[in-house]
């Protein structure tokens, strides 16, 4: 009588096994938190000194609610062809995924400037980073306090 080999038997448990337990690898690597918003400024400065000044966030200082949260930010420049704001990138440090928003603006946008409504994840303190013509990073910051949240995080 022929028996199957004990080696192929191993085998096949062995990816059986592997092939159950791949959806709970899966659960356990979505519940990683994301970059923190301090790692995500390095990549976007490349490591370059982030300059505190000529960014001006205006926020709420009470927000009844998190999912809408009015913002403005405005960033102090000629917005010439030779001196002008390249990007405007916002971060929450406590929202789930800190990044916010980006705005990438040019000289033809003639202010640097936007306004929008943003979610956040309860008080914290929001950070504007500005990439500017001449490679230098600026920012600027303002503090909101949020009575109900509106970012949940499982973890």
């Amino acid at each position: 009588m022929n028996t199957p080999d004990n080696s192929h038997r191993r085998s096949f448990i062995g990816r059986m096994l592997a092939l159950c337990a791949w959806p709970s690898i899966a659960a356990r690597a979505a519940d990683v938190p994301s970059d923190s918003a301090e790692t995500m400024i390095v990549k976007l400065t490349g490591g370059k000194i982030v300059s505190e000044g000529r960014v001006k966030l205006e926020l709420p200082l009470l927000a009844d609610n998190g999912n809408s949260v009015s913002l403005k930010v405005s960033v102090d420049s000629p917005m010439t062809p030779a001196d002008y704001v390249k990007s405007i990138h916002l971060y929450g440090p406590k929202n789930p995924r800190p990044n916010i928003a980006n705005f990438y603006l040019g000289p033809r946008a003639g202010r640097a400037q936007v306004t929008t409504r943003v979610r956040l994840g309860g008080t914290q303190r929001v950070m504007a980073v500005a990439a500017l013509s001449d490679g230098s990073f600026w920012s600027g910051t303002a503090d909101v306090a949020v009575t109900v949240s509106a970012c949940w995080d499982a973890s």
